[in-house]
Parts: C-alpha cells; structure tokens; sequence
C-alpha cells in the first residue's frame, strides 16, 4: 500500500503538501463555488492502484457517476462494498498504525470551470468537510496534499494549481488508513466524501479568521473580538445593527474588548441572536452573535450566573438512505422534534456534526457539548496496549484533531463545553489536547469521561452509573472511594460538577428508570443531569430478496466481525417515528412540574431562564374518558425557578365514573419548533368517588365433570374455553414469557442494586433455561356447578421441577361472564419472571380481531419503571398500532392500569372485557397482537415474522420492568417481577 496510507502517525497527522491551519467555517462573501453533485468515480479493492487517474488527460469514459456527497458503500447496486457496524471492534487487525492491503479504495474526478475574475484572487482553497477516512488531491494532474480525520474540515491551497476555464480536480479515497484506529466510533464505517466540497477565493485583503467571544455578566454584554489578517486587511469594522455597534480598528492593535449596551442574554430557552457582520474593503463576513458567560463556580456548571441541568441527548449523523451525509431540512426538523420533547441539550457523539448544525442549534436553542472525532475503543481487546492515546507517536495526530475542533466552531453560543473525545482510554495525548484547549479557549469547559481521576478535565462525567452509585457521589459526606479513583481523587472529582454524558440505553423496548435519574438531579445542585445514548436508530434501508424493504443492522450486509443491532438504540426509529422511550423522556423531564394539593395546584417553573410567559395552562375534567368540563387556568407568570400556588376549579365527580383533572402546559404562540397548543408538561389528578370492587362470590356443590358445557354466552371443551358470544376463543393459558427486549438480552456486569441472578449473563438466557418459553400444563382436576366451572392445572417446562398451580373459575354473573384465575408458583424458581399473565388466541374466522378500545393507561405503552409519560382515559386503535416496529422484534404494546376493554372487527364491537382490581387494589394491563411472545423471540427483523391467522389478547398481573441493561444498569428491585401469587378477575359480556 502506498506510504500515505501506511505512515500517517508520523507525517500526515495534520495532512501534507498545501494543508492550511484550521480556522472557523465563517459565511463570507467571498466567491465559492460548490463542487457538490456528479463526479466521475471508480473503485478498487485494494490501495496500491496506480495513480494515473490524477492526469488531466486521463480518460475516465468508463467510470460511473457518483454523487458528493454520499458514502460509496450505500449506492443501490450493491457493487460498490457493504457497510459494516462495528461498536468496539476494529473491522481490520489490530496492528497499528497498518491497515490490510484489502484496502477499498475511490478515486473521484470532475471538471471545474473557473471565472476569470478569480485570477487576481489572493488565494483559492478547495476545501473538504468531511472524507472518511485518507484522502489525497490533485487538481490539474499537480500533486496537492493528503489529509485525514473524517468529520474534520479540511482546506488546501491549490492557488498554483488552478487557472481560469476549465480545471480538474481528483480525489483518491482510502477507506482504511491509520487514521482508522483513532475513528473506532460506536456507528457504521462508511467510505467516501461525504460532506461538501467547495472551491473558494480568497481576497487578497480578506480576513482569514474571526472570533467573537462574548460574555453576559451581571446584566452587562461584552465582546472580546480575535481578527485573524494581514495588515493590508485593515481598516476592519464590527457592526452588529440592532444594538448599535459600528466599530472600526485602525489596526489589529486596536482589536480589544469592549461592553455591548442592551443585549439579551442567549440561552437554550431564549436563543436571542443577534445579526453580526465583520468587514474589511474586500470582504465582508456575517455571523450571528449569542451573548453568554459560560463558567464553572465550585462544583456548579453555569451559563449567565444560573445553573445548567441537562436533559440531553447523544446524536449521531444518521440517516437509512443517506447515511452521514447532511440535509438541513431533516436536520432543522430533527432539532425541532428535539425541542418538542423537552431535549434541551446536545452531545455530538463522536465527533463534530456538519457545521450547518450547529447554526441550528444556536437560532433553535440547545446546550451542546462539542466532541472530538476520537475513540480507539478497538484497544480495549488488547487491554489498552498501544493506544495512540498515550503514544507520542500520535500526538501531533490527535492534536490536529482537537485543533480542528475548536477553531471550526468556536463562535457558536450553543457550544458551551469542548469534549476530547470518547472510549479513547487514558494517557498523555489526551492530557496535550486539555492543555492545547484551556490555553486557546478560557471560556469553556474540557469534558473527557475517560479521565476518570479528573487529572486533566473541568467536570467528572461517567457513563452509565447507577443509581446508588450517583447517590454516593452526589453526597456531600459519602466517604466511598470513586470508582478507579484514590480518596484524594475522590474528592477532587467530588468538588466538580457532575454529568452522566451517557446514560439510559435506549436501545429497542425502554430505557426504565429515568424518573428515578433526574429525581436525583432535583435533590443535588451538583448534578447536571444528562445525555440518553441515543437519539435515533442507525438502520440502512435494505431490501430482502423479494424485494421487501427493512431496516438493516449489522450482520445484514456480510461484515466479517460485527456488533448486530447494537446500533439500533436510538429514543427514535430509523424512519423518524418517536418510540414511547422518547415519550417518556418527555414526561419525566418536563420543565413545567405540577403538584395537586386539595384544591390547590403548586406550579414550579425548573427552566433555566425562561419565565412562564409563553404558556397557557388549560384544564380538563373527564369521566373515563368523557370530557365533561373544561378551560383556562389563571396561573401568574412563573419566573425561572419559581414556584407559584394557584387555586383548581371545580371538579364534578360522577358517582358511577372515574373522575380525572388533566392540567397542561401548551404554548401560547407558534414558534419555530412548534405550534400554539403544543403540551409542554402535563399531570392528572384522580378526583374519583371511592367505589368498591364487586366482592367474589363464593360456590358450594363442586361436582367433577368434563368440562364440556356451556355457561352463559361461553362454551367449554374438556374445561377450556372454545367460544364467546359465537366467536372462537381459547384461553386462558398462563404465560410468563414475554418476547426479550434488548435489555432483557443485555449482560451488562453493572448489577448494583438490580435483582440480576447472573453477572454476565442475560435474563433472556436464564428465562429460556427455565423453559418459560416452553411451558406445558397438566391439569389436575374438573369441577362444576350450575352456574360456575373449575379448573385446576399444574405448568411446568421439560427438564424443570419448578411449577406453577393455576386455578381457573369461570362463573355466570347476571349477563357477564367472570373468569377468576389464581396463579400460585412452587419455590425453587431461580429467576425474576417477564409476566405473569393469562393469553386468549382468537382466531379470525369471518373477520379478525383488529381494533381495541380501552379506558385505561394510554395512548401509547407502559411498563412498571417507564409510566409517567401515560395518562388515564379511554383510548382506541387498530391493532397493529398497538406495539412498535422495532428493528429486531421484541416485547411491545403492554398497556397498564386497564379497567375495560372492547374488541372489534372491522369497526364491529364483538366483546367488553372489565378488568377488576385484585385484593391490593392492584390493575392488570393487556396486550394485544398478531404474533405471540414465542413468535415475536424467533424473529431478528419484522419482515421475518409469520403471517399470522390469529389476535392474541394477554392479561397480564404483573411486567417485569425494562431497565437499560443493554448497556448499563438492570431493573431496580422495585421494579423487578418476582415469581409471587396474583390473581386476575376479567368480566366478559357481549358486545
């Protein structure tokens, strides 16, 4: 393989040939022009193809096209490689810093026409924003530069090179270089340029470089202006219109600081900006300008003197079709739906996104933690031996890296804390880069997770930590020693502002648990809150043999190593639908909070800057689900911060209904997010009249029998339901299985305070070891009376000696049915339990079961630690709405608190199901689906599930709940299902 290739620790770590310094990616005036669409492109399958193809005559007739950008890898024909998603593992041998000779490599080419005005430009650079992973120019068959660092800009000087009229300009690719080991990011390797390409001219007396620091203080703004030009590029002027600033310097020794009258402060709340514009007589640069003091005051995080709480997320570039290439229309309505789920934060995991974002996130308003494109997450296999994090070797590597960082987006408000990287271990590279920002940037904080002794870092961060484990570092008296820490460490790091900047997997069904993270963060100042890993799911859209599209995860494209769908942990889908985890996020991160006292509401406002301005406050009544009365709330503005007590208004309570106040918080006024009406924060009140639970009714005169009658509207074969109401029903059948979720599947050894059996081993394992998903029932006895049947049944699984006794009593009660079970497990189970619940299979027959209507928690799935985002009220869909289509199916659709039911077909009701409270007062929940537990554990994407024939309705007592062990800590004991007795008491009446 060529030397580029093979030796970029020690000669190209910042590029070679014409590389320029890195500087800010600035909207100049200057003239450009977009070198974006079709080039001419051909690709090889191994680096040490000859380099004619850079001649000016060379003859490209028989390449393809390829769009620029986009990724080599994602072009529909498939005759241009695979994608491969790799989490930890290096997708080549670990043998820094040499990648295989198997080396797939694109060559571009294209035709440039440039105007003959640009001959007295001073200069012409062609920049890159991002080319994964080596690349080398040529324009005019002239040898430019190399450069690598894949989501980094690059500029060359090609001013030599070019000429007016017709130029061309080539770019080899390499997918592997040695820039490889420092790119180990959790997502999907993806070859070629992907980001834009533009030729600029630069003007003879142009600026080079601006920096508008500015600071909020004490009600005053300030700017500490840094203006990079030569002397000819003087006289400079500031002007920032709508504050009155129209300032020139004489000279660059006139650039000094200076205070701005009536500014507004910017936040992430109040994204205020300011138009700004730096000029010389030959350029003119436009900026918008957010005035903020970024600042760490003991173990406090602050911005403008207030402290920062975190409800953010990790975002990847990602897209099922484009895959890392930008789209500003998809973006702005990303960050839109961000907002609109209460995330107020950004962490740009793992490197920096296309710089157009963070424009966004300045006028839209988020906190964003900057991070560098650095992981060597691959030398863990190797326990960390030859990490260029603490190889001198690499040093100038990974400086460039942070260099490039800082200079292209350090006028951006948003960003408030720059981040060395992620999973690059420890070691003196990354204490150089510290360094290198603090002495360049005093304004903001240096984040590292890794740095886990804060030797080198302003904030003590960790991934994944528990809940006692935040407890403990969150106390002002813990004497516990920090995890890889020395009590000196400990307190240290205890004396500095703590963020989680991962936690909460969201990968597939969940994460659980997250009301329990930020109550913490409600009692200790010192925490900061967090970012959710992840924001979306990284599927490519592909298509099966036949031709049927789905979502794509690793293994789906032959990848010799690979991390399966690990890369599907996103809070949304790859499609852009919002799983009930964001939803949930929502809810439990609201600003606004509610706290219903008689007939009192207290209203607490936990925004950063924001007063309660912007909002209404509207209520309603609804008796099961009927709205009954309803209007505003005259709640006073409520400043950031602030608590305020408003009195309810009256409430009618039925008599013979549920009674329920909903209060939200809408927007009073469209914004750029979304529109009046949108609900920022909600709470319900239960107003009910207490009414009792029908009592059982106890039976004498039990007589054996067959089973085969009927009672009622039921009929019974050999004492197991056949029919109901002329409809073929069977059931019930106990089950305890539910198909495993992700984190069901996860291993994660961080069992602290979790009911996990086995560290390293999943609870999907043990449960199918205990046969759960196998069970067989034998039953024991029959029994009668006039108006009841009895059922005993002993389940088990084969080659367990554990059981469970289960007792059925179907009963007639006036027009109703009720169905009456007792479970009751044997001692000797080793394990917590999914469910315990009873399943009912109806077939379809003339029509299908394929709609609910159901008054109970809803609209969208609940599960023990993951409810606050539902709501009680009568609630109806079809029933493939019902569950989520994850990319690799799992347990979904359970819906808690039910009270009734109704099924239909065809927009026909066919049965009414009242579930009734059992002797705790404790409700069951349902699900309802195509496909059972079993089915749904067998399938690895939708596409593979069975056509299905039947609607299987499960009542389930209990859920275990969700957790996030996929990566990171299991369910708490509180919310771990224990096998125990329950009862469930379901009433059936014709529809």
């Amino acid at each position: 393989m060529p030397c580029e290739s093979s030796a970029y620790v020690s000669d190209t770590a910042p590029g070679r040939g014409s590389l320029r310094p890195a500087r800010s990616w600035l909207h100049s005036d200057a003239a450009r022009l977009p070198l974006n669409g079709p080039w001419r492109f051909r690709l090889s399958p191994t680096a040490s193809v000859a380099e004619e193809f850079a001649a000016e005559g060379f003859d490209d007739s028989d390449w393809d096209d390829i769009p620029v950008p986009s990724h080599w890898v994602l072009r529909d024909d498939g005759a241009h490689g695979r994608p491969i998603y790799t989490n930890v593992q290096f997708p080549f041998p670990i043998d820094p810093p040499h990648v295989p000779d198997e080396n797939p490599t694109g060559d571009y080419r294209r035709h440039v026409g440039i105007p003959a005005d640009w001959a007295g430009a001073g200069r012409v650079l062609l920049r890159f924003d991002g080319v994964e992973s080596l690349f080398k120019v040529w324009v005019n068959g002239v040898e430019i530069g190399s450069a690598a660092g894949s989501r980094l800009t690059h500029e060359f000087d090609v001013t030599r090179a070019v000429r007016p009229g017709d130029n061309v300009v080539a770019v080899r690719v390499h997918q592997w270089s040695a820039a490889s080991y420092l790119e180990d990011q959790d997502q999907w390797w993806l070859p070629g340029i992907f980001r834009d390409v533009t030729l600029i001219a630069r003007p003879a007396a142009g600026i080079e470089d601006v920096w508008l620091r500015t600071g909020f203080e004490d009600g005053r703004a300030s700017v500490d202006p840094e203006i990079t030009a030569d002397a000819a590029a003087f006289p400079v002027t500031l002007r920032i219109p709508e504050l009155g600033v129209d300032t020139t310097w004489a000279t660059a020794a006139d650039v000094v600081p200076f205070d701005v009258g009536g500014a507004e402060p910017w936040s992430a709340e109040r994204p205020r900006l300011y138009d700004a514009t730096v000029s010389s007589a030959a350029e003119s640069i436009a900026l918008r300008v957010g005035f903020r003091t970024v600042e760490i005051r003991g173990d406090r995080f602050l911005v403008n003197g207030r402290r920062v709480v975190f409800h953010g997320v990790n975002r990847h570039e990602a897209h099922p079709e484009r895959g890392r290439v930008f789209d500003e229309d998809h973006a702005r309505e990303d960050l839109a739906r961000m907002k609109r789920f209460n995330v107020n934060a950004i962490r740009t995991s793992h490197y920096p996104p296309h710089p157009r974002l963070l424009d966004l996130a300045d006028e839209l308003g988020f906190w964003v933690v900057l991070e560098c494109d650095l992981e060597t997450h691959g030398f863990d296999k190797v326990g960390w031996t030859g990490n260029p994090s603490d190889d001198p070797a690499w040093r100038e590597a990974c400086l460039d890296r942070i260099r490039r960082t800082v200079e292209r987006d350090k006028n951006h408000p948003s960003v408030v804390i720059w981040s060395l990287g992620n999973e690059a271990g420890t070691g003196s590279n990354l204490a150089a880069m510290s360094a290198w920002v603090h002495a360049r940037d005093t304004g903001r904080p240096v984040h590292y997770e890794g740095d886990h002794t804060g030797e080198y870092t302003d904030v003590y961060s960790r991934m994944y930590a528990s809940v006692p484990e935040i407890e403990r570092i969150a106390a002002d008296d813990s004497p516990a020693t920090l995890m890889n820490c020395t009590p000196a460490q400990s307190v240290r790091q205890r004396g500095k502002p703590f963020l989680l900047c991962e936690y909460a997997h969201a990968m597939g069904n969940g994460p659980g648990g997250l009301d329990q993270y930020e109550a913490l963060v409600d009692r200790h100042p010192r925490l900061h809150g967090g970012f959710v890993w992840e924001w979306r799911d990284h599927g490519i859209l592909t298509t099966t043999p036949d031709g049927t599209p789905y979502y794509g995860y690793g293994g789906d494209f032959g990848e010799v190593v690979h991390d399966a769908n690990f890369v599907m942990d996103g809070l949304v889908l790859s499609d852009d639908v919002p799983t009930p985890g964001l939803h949930e996020y929502k809810a439990v991160v609201q600003p606004i909070r509610f706290a219903f006292e008689a007939d009192e509401v207290v209203v607490t406002n936990l925004r950063h800057s924001a007063d309660t301005g912007d909002l209404r406050f509207v209520w309603r009544v609804e008796h099961e689900g009927a709205v009954v009365a309803r209007g505003d709330l005259d709640v006073p503005v409520v400043a950031a911060g602030g608590t305020r007590r408003v009195p309810l208004p009256p409430v009618p309570v039925a008599r013979d209904a549920e009674t329920w106040l909903t209060l939200d918080a809408v927007l009073a006024a469209p914004t750029s997010w979304a529109p009046a009406g949108h609900v920022v924060a909600t709470a319900q009140s239960d107003r009910s009249a207490p009414r009792p639970t029908p009592a059982v009714r106890h039976r004498s005169g039990w007589r054996p029998g067959d089973g085969t009658l009927r009672l009622g509207f039921a009929e019974f074969a050999g004492g197991s339901l056949v029919g109901l109401a002329g409809r073929a029903v069977t059931g019930p059948r106990l089950e305890l299985f539910r198909a495993p979720t992700d984190n069901d599947e996860g291993t994660s050894d961080d069992l602290e305070d979790s009911d996990a059996t086995v560290a390293g081993v999943s609870h999907a394992e043990l449960w199918r070891r205990e046969g759960l998903d196998r069970l067989t029932a034998r039953r024991l006895s029959v029994t009668c009376t006039a108006d009841a049947l009895r059922t005993v049944d002993r389940v088990s699984a084969a080659n367990s000696a554990a059981w469970v006794m289960t007792e059925s009593v179907w009963s007639v009660e006036g027009d109703e049915l009720e169905l009456r079970v007792e479970i009751e497990p044997s001692s000797g189970w080793t394990t917590v339990w999914p469910r315990i619940g009873i399943r009912f299979d109806l077939p379809d027959g003339a029509a299908p079961v394929d709609g609910v209507t159901w008054f109970g928690l809803g609209p969208l799935e609940s599960y023990p630690d993951s409810a606050r985002a539902a709501r009680t009220g009568l609630f109806s869909s079809a029933v493939g709405d019902l569950g989520v289509d994850y990319a690799r199916p799992q347990e979904t659709g359970h819906r808690a608190g039910l009270r009734r039911l109704t099924l239909a077909s065809a927009d026909t009701e066919v049965l009414h199901v009242t579930a009734l409270a059992d002797r705790l007062g404790r409700r069951p929940g349902f699900t309802l689906a195509r496909h059972t537990p079993q089915q749904i554990a067998r399938a690895g994407h939708p596409h593979e599930l069975p056509d299905s024939t039947t609607t299987y309705l499960i009542v389930d007592a209990a859920q275990h709940g969700l957790g996030s062990r996929s990566c990171g800590p299991d369910v708490r004991p509180g919310f771990a299902l224990r096998p125990e007795a329950r009862t469930i008491r379901l009433r059936w009446a014709r529809a």
